[in-house]
């Protein structure tokens, strides 16, 4: 089957840009819900919290609404590949302009999303998946159903 760059059409199976742009909604969003579980809900734009998730990613409460921003955006998105594409968009727009953001507020006391490096290459990595999402060609969808 081909897919275009509409809206799914009955029947048609997933495409890659679709998936990456679903999976990565998920784990953004869980990231934001897990977040909280590290920063709690007080002092949401604290800088140098030491609060980190996975040891490595410091975070503070703004940063988990960011993170499950960009979670619910993803899942919202990812359902047709023209809302993948422009989540692709987002995320290389977005994110490219978060690394940006770090190089310059790492360290400051004004740094109101509490980035360290860690944060930033991430930040960086994302934006390249995101330009993945936003145009990688398509040419078939992948489909689950077994014919």
């Amino acid at each position: 089957m081909a897919a275009n760059a509409g809206n799914n059409a009955a029947g048609r199976g997933k495409t890659v840009p679709e998936i990456l742009a679903l999976a990565f909604g998920a784990v953004y969003l869980l990231v934001g819900i897990v977040g909280f579980f590290v920063t709690g809900f007080d002092d949401f734009f604290a800088h140098n919290t030491n609060e980190k998730l996975l040891g490595i990613f410091e975070i503070n409460g703004m940063h988990n609404v960011v993170h499950i921003v960009i979670g619910i955006a993803g899942l919202a998105l990812g359902r047709t590949l023209a809302g993948a594409r422009t989540y692709g968009w987002l995320l290389a727009v977005g994110y490219g302009a978060a690394f940006v953001y770090g190089l310059i507020a790492m360290g400051k006391d004004w740094d109101f999303l509490s980035i360290n490096t860690a944060d930033n290459v991430l930040h960086i990595a994302t934006a390249l998946v995101g330009l993945v999402i936003a145009l990688l060609p398509v040419r078939n969808a992948v489909d689950s159903r077994r014919h």
